[in-house]
């Protein structure tokens, strides 16, 4: 994970992030996770790059992650949130929970958290996409009502630091 270490983060923030590393060891075919507040500013990620360092023997069964950084993620989590709300708003469709971009190489997944804030997952092609699915759908459970203005703040400080 690109976020810093727990020491001086509050338990919610601490807890957001064990969420976040549990979503992409724990999932076959997860990529890359990025979590953006309304705005598009990164909030939490895990980092392609790093998880390739931490397991090596696997990456050499597993696909090459994404070219981009965790911070390209979370640009196309962004872009893809404010499309779709915009197309709900037209369509008058209402609150958009969840977006699924399906690709030669590999599948995207948005899904709304709270206020916003929006949960986007980069996994390979042979995923599950029902298990990717299940598993967001839990992390936005838990995380929805943490996610407050304070710790999205103290999460945002966090990710600023470590650039």
């Amino acid at each position: 994970m690109t976020a810093t270490g727990t020491f001086g983060l509050s338990t919610e923030a601490r807890n957001l992030q064990w969420l976040l590393g549990n979503l992409v060891e724990e999932v076959p075919g997860v990529r890359s996770v990025a979590v953006v507040s309304s705005d598009g500013l990164m909030l939490l990620s895990s980092d392609p790059a790093t998880q390739q360092a931490a397991t090596a023997a696997a990456d050499a069964v597993r696909p090459d992650g994404p070219r981009g950084s965790s911070a390209d993620l979370a640009t196309i989590v962004s872009g893809i949130g404010s499309l779709t709300i915009g197309a709900a708003r037209l369509m008058d469709g209402g609150g958009v929970k969840q977006t699924m971009v399906a690709m030669e190489e590999g599948s995207v997944f948005v899904m709304s958290i709270s206020d916003g804030s929006l949960l986007g997952v980069h996994a390979t092609p042979d995923c599950d996409m029902s298990v990717v699915a299940y598993h967001m759908a839990l992390f936005v459970g838990r995380a929805g009502h943490v996610l407050t203005p304070e710790v999205r703040s103290e999460l945002r400080k966090s990710m600023e630091s470590t650039q």
